[in-house]
């Protein structure tokens, strides 16, 4: 080899392990300031996380598992019955000023008003006709549309053939 090859492999050797030196310092300075910030979790993501994995069942074993057992049902039922509507009433007459009112006092949507003309004809297809189209929905031969449940499904089927009934009692 030549003399000036030599002298170039030695400078470029030294520029090379320099920019490995300036490397490996960058990289242990990006180290100390990456432990320097707070981690960067949010509560909204914590607490999302936590109910993704959240277990499913629980196992209830002894004294203590049946009270766990019944307080468990016992929330269970509580958070049906309040999604019942109206507080699970059966008084058709505060059902019907709630909800059916809307459509059945003023005939929105071809719904028969509350008299005895509109009414009749129904009546004589039987009550369990007209449970059933009150809590299934219907639409009439002349274009009248009843929605499910009047349009509110947390209505149960008690409240509905309640509310049925008080209708057909308060007829002109």
């Amino acid at each position: 080899m030549r003399n000036y090859d030599l002298e170039f492999l030695k400078r470029f050797s030294m520029v090379i392990g320099l920019l490995a030196l300036v490397t490996l310092g960058l990289i242990l300075l990006a180290l100390y300031l990456h432990r320097q910030l707070p981690p960067e979790i949010s509560p909204t993501a914590a607490s999302r996380t936590a109910a993704r994995i959240h277990p499913v069942g629980a196992v209830y074993a002894g004294d203590t598992g049946a009270a766990a057992q019944a307080a468990a049902a016992a929330a269970a039922a509580a958070k049906a019955a309040s999604q019942v509507a109206y507080g699970g009433t059966t008084d058709g007459a505060v059902i019907y000023q709630n909800l059916c009112g809307a459509c059945h006092t003023n005939g929105v949507g071809k719904a028969p008003t509350l008299d005895h003309a509109h009414w009749d004809a129904r009546i004589a297809q039987g009550n369990e006709t007209l449970y059933k189209h009150a809590i299934e929905g219907f639409t009439g031969p002349d274009g009248g549309i009843m929605p499910p449940r009047g349009g509110n499904p947390a209505l149960t089927d008690e409240q509905v053939k309640a509310t049925v009934d008080w209708m057909l009692a308060n007829l002109k």
